[in-house]
């Protein structure tokens, strides 16, 4: 009789996540990573992207960051660019062989990560793993905004995912390598997806848990992000009709050009 198999484990992890006006959440969140990620991998590191907040965050952030050397660190947008320059900032900060993030609002649970380690580590070894929300903790609008945006998503470009801006996900940094995206908004996760599967990355999905948020406030659904959204949506659609190859060429590569 053989014994309990043991979760799978990724050699080394980066970890990070955007914050924007988080400073409510930032210490709860770097705490609970820094308990979680043990479990998931044997090196992690927990990077923290400030993206122009005007309350505590980047202090919190800072002082993190020296209180846990080689473990945490901060990154600081001097203003508030959006939050796919977060998630790009991220990217770029990232230096181990697998990243992931999250969001900042701790609306996602850390050791739920755990639940896209083990289908990365599936026999089909996909290049990212994003989640799906299995029950969806926001308001009706948000909800509203995302089923009609999943539904353009899958008509204008193919991307078959069902949660699309999930912000729970995995990747193999080898898939990352070359990659471009030009959005620095809310389309960014939309078009690495639709890129990296343009590319012949492949693309695996696994359920998560999605709680309420409990302190700070939601941006997604102002209108000026929503409308910038779809600026990105079209110019994107609209390039690759016109030239595909450009198209994809297009933008600022996912990783830091100069480590990655």
């Amino acid at each position: 009789m053989s014994g309990p198999t043991l979760a799978p484990r990724l050699p080394e992890l980066s970890f990070f996540f955007p914050a924007h006006d988080e400073e409510a959440n930032l210490e709860p969140l770097v705490i609970e990573a820094i308990a979680a990620l043990p479990s998931l991998a044997d090196r992690f590191e927990i990077i923290a992207v400030d993206d122009g907040s005007k309350d505590g965050t980047a202090a919190i952030a800072d002082r993190l960051a020296a209180e846990h050397p080689g473990i945490v660190r901060a990154v600081h947008h001097p203003a508030n660019l959006g939050y796919g320059a977060a998630l790009r900032s991220g990217f770029r900060a990232s230096r181990y062989a697998h990243v992931a993030f999250t969001d900042g609002d701790r609306q996602f649970r850390v050791a739920d990560l755990g639940r896209l380690v083990e289908r990365m580590a599936a026999p089909d070894r996909p290049d990212v793993v994003v989640g799906f929300r299995i029950r969806r903790a926001d308001p009706f609008i948000r909800t509203a905004y995302a089923r009609a945006y999943k539904l353009a998503n899958r008509v204008w470009f193919g991307l078959r995912v069902r949660d699309v801006d999930c912000a729970c996900k995995l990747f193999r940094r080898e898939a990352l390598v070359g990659v471009r995206v030009e959005s620095g908004g809310a389309f960014f996760s939309a078009e690495l997806l639709i890129k990296l599967r343009a590319g012949g990355r492949s693309i695996a999905e696994v359920g998560v848990p999605h709680y309420p948020r409990t302190a700070g406030s939601q941006t997604g659904a102002r209108v000026s992000v929503v409308w910038r959204a779809v600026k990105d949506f079209w110019s994107l659609r609209l390039r690759l009709w016109a030239n595909r190859p450009r198209a994809m060429r297009r933008g600022e590569p996912i990783l830091d050009p100069g480590g990655g």
